[in-house]
């Protein structure tokens, strides 16, 4: 059965949108994954990281892979694209492939924890949702992306990238 599944998509080094763009589309060349749809590119000053400005998107797709199978693809694209398997949380990287909703299935591993326990107190990973799908519920918290973007107190800057992506 095939589920939707929201992700986040940041980059902090390199040509940061270039490499959005390059997850996108690794990610869109699965056979067991579409991408339904991606949010414009946001620049985002870090948060809980160290480097540069983040680009930071979120993709709506769908999938018939488990979610750990899927978190096994992101780390693979992750590792293809220069992010080192052994990295501490916060350094710099060149992708960062978060899974936040996969469907309404709540899952707390070790290993994966859905849905993501920070996406409704950031400002860049709720600005972009609300772009692509306003109605979205956090399946915890049973709030809509609308109704967390409204009552956010994430004091973070986040401004849309005057760019155009090649993706859907």
């Amino acid at each position: 059965m095939k589920e939707e599944v929201v992700i986040g998509i940041g980059s902090n080094l390199g040509d940061r949108p270039g490499n959005c763009v390059k997850a996108i589309q690794r990610l869109d060349a699965h056979p067991d994954l579409e991408v339904l749809k991606v949010s414009s590119f946001y620049e985002t000053e870090p948060v809980d990281a160290e480097g540069g400005w983040f680009v930071n998107a979120v993709a709506l797709l769908e999938t018939s892979l488990d979610p750990f199978w899927l978190l096994t693809l992101f780390k693979g694209i992750e590792r293809e694209m220069g992010r080192p398997e052994a990295h501490r949380r916060g350094t710099p990287r060149t992708i960062d492939l978060d899974l936040l909703l996969y469907g309404r299935r709540m899952i707390q591993t070790k290993e994966l924890v859905i849905p993501h326990p920070r996406m409704h107190k950031r400002r860049f990973v709720l600005l972009p949702l609300y772009e692509i799908a306003p109605k979205v519920e956090h399946p915890l918290l049973k709030r809509t992306a609308e109704e967390l973007l409204l009552t956010l107190q994430d004091p973070s800057r986040v401004r849309l990238l005057p760019m155009a992506h090649t993706t859907r």
